[in-house]
């Protein structure tokens, strides 16, 4: 018999991502913590009422990991509070995952060592992570690495910006991938690498890796003549199935980001056209700090998500 799908959204519990973003934007790095307890609550009560089964946590610096301390911001959480909160998750049905974004474009988490990408120093700190955070899971069975958009069109607005291409990016993340395989945890990552790179992506990709294409336009009928092939704005969604052609175990990935229904959208797409044995679930990513000024935005997202959860069940 099949396993259930999984149904997932991101919550962040860090939003430090973009690492010297100019100005005042929402994305600028923070030193103090950006989420707020009473809407964290809410939102996940609220997932666990409309059918959600699945939490993916965004820790970065919001944990004051014992391994590495100087990477939390101000207000981080404690690793008794962390532990505290896995249970009260768990006790309403949702399956806590980490995810700790490894990519070079989103890691000002990591701090000074967002300067240090694929120096000795920086693996031993990833490693070091992935471990704490697999012990703090009691053992997840997935385990989120990021590994997105790292191209130097998505930091062209960074004051710093570095990218790993060719075979180092394929090392590193082979590196990531053995971390988390040693704590038992599955790897799961980003495939926007494919959109880019499609021959050397199904040829190198271990099909261990859990995939999660995204994908928030509107539109779902982009030409799918000639794939795999590199993809343009608006047909992002093809790599769904390039990596369903390609035999790839797949979470899809919607978003309220730009359209509101566009999970919900994700969702007909994909049961449609994918093999019901290589999709596992679907992910919805609202892409907003968890405080008080998104509360809408975030309701918005779970409620599209609800209608795709009822419509299926």
């Amino acid at each position: 018999m099949a396993e259930p799908l999984i149904w997932a959204n991101l919550l962040h519990l860090s939003y430090n991502m973009w690492l010297d973003t100019p100005g005042e934007s929402p994305i600028s790095y923070s030193p103090d913590l950006r989420c707020d307890d009473d809407l964290w609550a809410e939102l996940t009560q609220r997932m666990a009422d409309v059918g959600f089964t699945m939490i993916v946590i965004d820790l970065g610096d919001g944990v004051r990991f014992e391994s590495h301390p100087e990477i939390a911001v101000n207000g981080a959480w404690s690793l008794d509070r962390l532990g505290e909160e896995l249970a009260r998750l768990r006790a309403l049905g949702l399956e806590p995952i980490p995810k700790l974004n490894f990519s070079a474009c989103h890691d000002a988490w990591l701090g000074e060592y967002s300067r240090m990408v694929s120096t000795k120093i920086y693996y031993e700190v990833c490693t070091d992570l992935i471990d704490e955070t697999a012990r703090l899971f009691d053992g997840p069975r997935l385990f989120h690495i990021g590994m997105d958009e790292e191209a130097a069109s998505y930091q062209a607005n960074m004051e710093y910006a570095v990218m790993r291409q060719h075979d180092l990016w394929w090392r590193d993340l082979q590196l990531f991938a053995d971390a988390v395989d040693r704590t038992g945890a599955r790897p799961w990552i980003w495939s926007d690498h494919a959109w880019r790179h499609p021959d050397s992506y199904y040829e190198k990709m271990p099909q261990r890796l859990l995939q999660s294409n995204w994908y928030y336009q509107p539109g779902f009928t982009a030409d799918e003549s000639g794939r795999p092939r590199e993809l343009g704005h608006g047909e992002h969604h093809l790599t769904y199935l390039d990596l369903d052609d390609h035999g790839y175990d797949q979470i899809p990935t919607g978003s309220n980001w730009n359209v509101g229904d566009n999970f919900s959208r994700t969702v007909d797409f994909c049961t449609e056209r994918l093999d019901p044995a290589r999709l596992l679930g679907f992910l919805q990513t609202p892409w907003k700090a968890t405080i008080a000024v998104n509360r809408d935005h975030h309701l918005e997202a779970i409620d599209d998500a609800a209608k795709a959860i009822k419509a299926t069940s």
